[in-house]
């Protein structure tokens, strides 16, 4: 009796630790049925998405609820990226995240204002509060969904980490996922020449496959000839139920004749490692036609952790008269799964020959490497690059041209202008911008000094030195001079600048500095009177905004409130 008891307890142990992570200690953190815009590990702009992009119906305000219990342990309210973002830590081991939020449940925004006030900044930087600050209770109310930092329309950004380690996980691995029945879908594929002996279709070019579908989730393409060390990469995406949105898939396989050479997935990584998707990406092919291709074999240089069971990096050496059977499996988390075949056939190479591209300013990666042309120098640390290559660098008509931006860096490099030809004046009104895409120049962030100037960048392109001498504009827009606002909860301004952009801004009433979120996306100004009760009834408004080369705007309006 005492051996089944044991038994039985060993199996329920078994049964109940098996998982890797827990299942009920999270719940989802909106009430409202949980759909997704975005899923963690999608392949976002130079970084993979590090949670779950939970959609709130096209609205903000919906209330945020803790999933569990824990303290708030991180606050940080910023123009860009998560804009207002608050962190629990929880006792079990995790923190959860919470980005984009339209304003914190009331006694943390009181807190946060009076932080802002204090600094007379809209941004607060980390703000670290005590354990015994803020501590929450599963289902209290923690805050609000909006809109802001670099929210693309009103969701909940929501993110679960290992608290010690700051990795983040997937949070579906902790019970929080929707409904899905839906497989991915698997668009193009496309196979790669790994090095300059290896052909495919007689050629040493890259190849995108395009692909069938023959029902069932089973795609097939064409046969194609090859030899040597050829890798390939798939164009996949997948839905969820209940939503439309184009998501990322969860893993992805390769076999070759039923041997594992490549496998996979998104269950977590570390913030430190999220730049190397582009090497798992073709970022040549991304950068020219913005659509992304996941590689099946790994490059010397991609450090990700995410990978398992290689065989040989996920390449594949083709011989002559072999016939291989490629096939490729995307999954989502559900475990829903697209398959792919590729008939491969291996055939002699018969090219003599193959030509390679040089310049007169070779790249060894792991030097140091500076070049100079004309007034314009280019510094790359020790292992800006992945690999050695052949830099097309030119200045033309005062472009500086730093090859194209197809190549991923992982260091930012310097550019720098000689300005010594330059009038006092004339300098003040330049800065340094990117015209790789010359119908909308973009602002880099330029340091002056006397006779140069210079700017740090990961991005290669195009780059000239532009003046601006226009000043940012200012319109009021719930109000005008000599109005009465007894009933305004707020007061609107709208900004722009044509040129170098808006650096700052800085708004008073009454001599007094008063907290103005920034809408970068409208350009709009917003202040709420519940901020500070307001002495008298006839009042003035003051704003001053700045661009990035110094230019100022000023506007003062009169307004009354009782």
């Amino acid at each position: 009796m005492k051996k089944h008891i044991l038994l039985l307890f060993i199996f329920m142990y078994s049964f109940g630790f098996s998982q890797k992570y827990p299942q009920t200690d999270f719940e989802n953190p909106l009430k409202i049925p949980l759909v997704l815009s975005g899923t963690f590990g999608e392949l976002r702009s130079n970084h993979f998405h590090s949670g779950l992009d939970i959609k709130t119906q096209g609205r903000q305000g919906i209330k945020i609820y803790a999933p569990a219990d824990g303290y708030v342990s991180r606050i940080k309210v910023s123009q860009w990226g998560f804009g207002k973002a608050i962190y629990i830590t929880h006792y079990n081991g995790y923190t959860t995240v919470y980005a984009h939020l339209q304003k914190f449940e009331e006694p943390i925004e009181k807190y946060v204002k009076s932080i802002q006030y204090k600094k007379e900044n809209y941004q607060t930087g980390n703000i670290f509060p005590s354990e015994e600050k803020f501590p929450v209770k599963k289902g209290d109310v923690i805050g609000f969904t909006g809109d802001t930092g670099g929210s693309g329309g009103p969701h909940l950004h929501f993110e679960i980490r290992d608290t010690a380690t700051e990795h983040i996980i997937n949070p579906m691995h902790f019970g929080i996922f929707p409904e899905d029945t839906k497989s991915p879908t698997l668009q193009k594929a496309k196979v790669y020449a790994l090095d300059n002996n290896s052909r495919i279709n007689q050629a040493s070019k890259d190849v995108v496959l395009n692909i069938k579908n023959v029902g069932d989730n089973k795609y097939v393409t064409n046969r194609i000839t090859a030899n040597g060390y050829i890798g390939f990469g798939v164009n996949a995406f997948d839905r969820l139920n209940g939503a439309a949105n184009k998501n990322g898939i969860y893993s992805l396989e390769m076999n070759v004749n039923g041997e594992r050479y490549y496998y996979h997935d998104v269950e977590t990584f570390s913030f430190a490692e999220s730049k190397f998707i582009n090497l798992l990406i073709d970022y040549p092919f991304y950068k020219k036609f913005k659509s992304r291709f996941q590689k099946t074999h790994k490059v010397k240089s991609n450090k990700l952790s995410i990978y398992s069971d290689l065989l040989d990096n996920g390449k594949i050496y083709i011989e002559d008269g072999v016939n291989y059977n490629i096939e490729i499996i995307a999954k989502d988390f559900k475990g829903n799964s697209s398959n792919l075949k590729i008939p491969v056939k291996g055939v002699p190479n018969n090219t003599i020959f193959s030509s390679k591209d040089t310049t007169a300013y070779k790249v060894k990666a792991k030097n140091f490497n500076k070049f100079q042309q004309e007034n314009v120098t280019i510094a790359f640390p020790k292992n800006t690059f992945y690999k050695d290559l052949f830099l097309d660098f030119k200045v033309e008509n005062g472009v500086a041209k730093v090859h194209e931006s197809t190549i991923p860096l992982d260091k930012k490099f310097t550019l720098t202008f000689d300005v010594s030809s330059y009038s006092g004046a004339e300098k003040e009104q330049l800065y340094i911008a990117n015209v790789t895409n010359k119908k909308y120049p973009r602002y880099v962030a330029t340091k002056k000094k006397e006779t140069t100037f210079y700017c740090t960048t990961k991005t290669l392109g195009s780059y000239k030195l532009l003046s601006d001498k226009i000043n940012p504009k200012i319109s009021l827009l719930n109000f005008k001079n000599e109005q009465w606002l007894s009933k305004a909860k707020t007061l609107k301004v709208k900004i722009s600048d044509i040129g170098s952009g808006i650096k700052n801004f800085r708004a008073t009433i009454d001599g007094e500095w008063i907290l103005m979120e920034y809408n970068h996306k409208r350009g709009i100004l917003t202040y709420n009177f519940n901020d500070k009760k307001l002495v008298g009834s006839k009042h003035l408004f003051k704003l001053v905004v700045s661009d990035n080369v110094g230019n100022t705007k000023n506007i003062s309006a009169t307004f009354f409130r009782k």
